[in-house]
């Protein structure tokens, strides 16, 4: 199993346990009409008063507009709503809507389904308090200012139900019984998962999740599960995805040890190389004829070999010689796909009488 910092730092353990109390709390208040007394809010989070004190003190120091109110003698914390309401009259500047009105557009296509309606619910609700000028000038956005959707797996769109039970698992710890189609094994399997994270990459929705039944960490794409239902089982994990296990891939790989890759660009695709970050770590060397060397540490895998051959004759991989290898293989395989088939040769018949070779005979 990946290594758990958390599992023996118990200040990192706490820490968690504390925001994800606090995060309940704030949910109990938004959707309270009344407010909730300390007592209220101390029997259904099961903790001390003196707690949720701390918490609500907390969560006012970070700017969290709580406030006491009176009902019927009953003195209540509420979540003041009406707070948000002034982020439309800030006096926002024309750059800074251009930027929001661009950040729709590009959250909406990574985004995707399960969370678009959310997105575009929350933008009006922004804009409501917009001036007739501002708008005007908006509206003309969408002529300049273009975000073109990336490819994205069909069926991780039409799983928000999965998505939102993934969220509150993570968020509550709360372990979940799933059955799941898996690519390698070729079979749907039923798990049981601690869900730490859901995580956006290369058009799908993945949940990074601890196996207990296995002992280790696996990632799961959303749109490959069949049937999912949270327990009353929670778990204390406090496993958190690491960017660079993400970024160590050019696709969406948690294994592997990256090395040095060396590539070399032919002069038609140089340009388009040379002026495109593909891996933080990458070089580029200027060869006098034109052609570009490119070197990068990554893992050898899938998206790897994919993206190499995505240059067909443009590029040729000069180590490591494993990644060589698996490319020539790649390049023989479509080339039999391509290659016409040798036409058949019928059998040649004998003539009547002819036994043996047809050879003259030595005297």
């Amino acid at each position: 199993m990946a290594s758990d910092p958390a599992r023996t730092d118990p200040v990192k353990r706490a820490r968690g346990q504390e925001v994800i109390r606090q995060w309940k709390l704030l949910n109990a208040l938004q959707y309270s009409k009344f407010g909730k007394t300390v007592d209220e809010l101390s029997t259904a989070l099961g903790v001390t008063t003196r707690t949720i004190r701390r918490d609500l003190a907390q969560l006012q120091e970070v700017g969290f507009p709580l406030e006491q109110k009176v009902f019927d003698s009953r003195r209540a914390w509420v979540l003041n709503a009406e707070v948000f309401s002034g982020l439309a009259a800030a006096g926002l500047t024309l750059p800074e809507l251009c930027a929001l009105y661009f950040s729709k557009a590009l959250m909406e296509y990574l985004a995707g389904t399960p969370f678009r309606d959310d997105l575009r619910s929350a933008f009006d609700k922004f804009t409501d308090g917009l001036t007739s000028a501002q708008w005007k000038y908006l509206e003309t956005l969408p002529r300049v200012l273009v975000a073109k959707p990336e490819p994205r797996k069909k069926a991780a769109t039409e799983s928000p139900a999965h998505v939102s039970r993934l969220t509150t698992a993570a968020l509550e710890r709360r372990r979940v019984e799933m059955t799941y189609h898996s690519f390698r094994s070729r079979q749907v399997k039923r798990y049981v998962i601690e869900p730490h994270q859901v995580y956006y990459a290369q058009g799908g929705l993945y949940v990074f999740a601890g196996v207990p039944a296995y002992g280790e960490t696996r990632q799961f794409a959303v749109e490959r599960i069949k049937s999912l239902k949270m327990t009353e089982e929670h778990f204390d994990a406090e496993l958190s995805l690491d960017a660079s296990q993400l970024a160590d891939s050019l696709g969406v790989n948690l294994g592997g040890r990256p090395e040095v890759v060396t590539i070399e660009f032919q002069p038609d695709a140089a340009p388009y190389v040379s002026e495109r970050e593909y891996h933080p770590t990458q070089q580029i060397e200027e060869k006098g004829d034109g052609r570009v060397v490119l070197k990068m540490k990554v893992v050898v895998d899938f998206a790897l070999s994919a993206w190499v051959l995505s240059f067909g004759r443009n590029a040729r991989v000069v180590g490591p010689p494993r990644l060589v290898s698996a490319i020539h293989e790649q390049i023989e395989e479509m080339r039999e796909l391509y290659a016409p088939p040798l036409p058949e040769v019928p059998p040649r018949r004998r003539a009547r009488g002819q036994s043996g070779l047809p050879f003259t005979s030595r005297r």
